[in-house]
């Protein structure tokens, strides 16, 4: 590898306590026709740049990554391709919340006083965005949820050093094990956070070993990474419910916040009980006493399978602007990546490399 050295400039985000590093520049065009097939390349043939940006020293496996790329549908201003420590998601709402305040604040979609509308290209698609903008700050996002539906309701399987637990199962962007958080002896709170994912890890293990899951349109869309513990509903008005929850992504990470794909998953969950109508809104309340507000804007039936549509609704925060700057005689780097090093020299843009 040569002594170059190449920049990558970034804005840090976050939703609910969720980082989310959005990649504004430094990066050359993508091969792919659409931005799920750009996503398909980076997974496949690229996977440097999210193990770069979510390792040490750049980053922890905790934080996301949300590369803009040009939009390929010509109703959608921006494009953009997620990254986690479990892979390449179709879907975040977290995400997509940081994700359209950045576009926003970096002038990529013009800034509007009061509510404004625009669509972003995820690789599962569309999505639609509402922002609302006071004296020029982005106070909300509102962003579809994926459509979401049950898969599996009210199974069990004995998990080692657990026991037998009680499950659900919620496609909502990925699919999701929903628990109840009392039946495994959680309270929610912040002190428990460790104990958490011990007991999240083990489930989803247990999960991946017994079986796999497979979505009615898209088919295999791999092992089940994520769980939800959920806390009590509490119905604060007529159509607004509040419950503390909890997501891990397997394999390890507690999310900051309750993420918007979690949310839309309990949003499926507590209308296939008859807990919500079309109109109801649920607030999930994290271990850092933030929140999302889901709202169940209404329902389909797609074969055997009830599908709700939903928004999710939250504020994001611009932490830091920055750049990176990627050594490759750096031995931590070497070291992390040189398993990738070729194809992430590859997508740096030579625009970009340092005097």
């Amino acid at each position: 590898m040569s002594k170059e050295e190449l920049k990558i400039q970034l804005m840090d985000t976050h939703a609910g306590g969720d980082v989310s590093r959005i990649v504004l520049g430094g990066i050359d065009p993508l091969p792919g026709a659409t931005v799920r097939d750009q996503m398909h390349y980076l997974r496949d043939d690229a996977d440097g740049l999210r193990r770069l940006l979510l390792d040490e020293p750049y980053g922890i496996p905790e934080m996301s990554v949300d590369l803009i790329v040009p939009a390929t549908d010509p109703e959608a201003e921006v494009g953009y391709i997620i990254m986690e420590v479990m892979g390449y998601p179709i879907y975040s709402g977290s995400n997509t919340i940081c994700t359209a305040t950045a576009v926003l604040e970096a002038g990529l979609v013009p800034k509007q006083e009061g509510v404004q509308r625009f669509i972003l290209e995820s690789p599962a698609g569309q999505v639609h965005i509402e922002a609302k903008v006071v004296d020029g700050v982005v106070e909300t996002i509102t962003c579809e949820g994926l459509p979401s539906y049950i898969d599996t309701y009210r199974s069990s399987i004995h998990v080692p050093t657990i026991g037998d637990v009680t499950y659900s199962v919620a496609y909502s962007g990925g699919f999701y094990a929903l628990v109840e958080a009392a039946d495994l002896g959680f309270s929610l709170v912040r002190e428990e956070e460790r104990a958490l994912s011990d007991c999240a890890f083990r489930i989803v293990e247990a999960l991946q070993a017994e079986r796999g899951f497979s979505h009615y349109t898209l088919g295999d869309v791999g092992p089940l990474p994520f769980l939800h513990f959920m806390g009590p509903v509490e119905q604060v008005a007529d159509d607004f419910y509040r419950s503390r929850s909890t997501t891990y992504v397997h394999p390890g990470v507690i999310c900051r916040s309750t993420t918007g794909t979690g949310t839309s998953a309990r949003l499926a969950l507590m209308h296939h009980e008859g807990r919500l109508k079309p109109g109801d809104k649920l607030e999930t309340v994290s271990l850092r006493e933030t929140g999302f507000i889901g709202e169940l804007t209404g329902t389909r039936q797609e074969g055997t399978h009830q599908v709700v549509e939903n928004t999710i609704t939250g504020k994001a925060y611009v932490l830091a602007h920055s750049e990176v700057v990627i050594n490759y005689e750096d031995p931590l780097v070497h070291s992390v990546h040189s398993v990738h090093s070729e194809s992430l020299h590859h997508i740096l843009s030579s625009r970009h490399k340092l005097a």
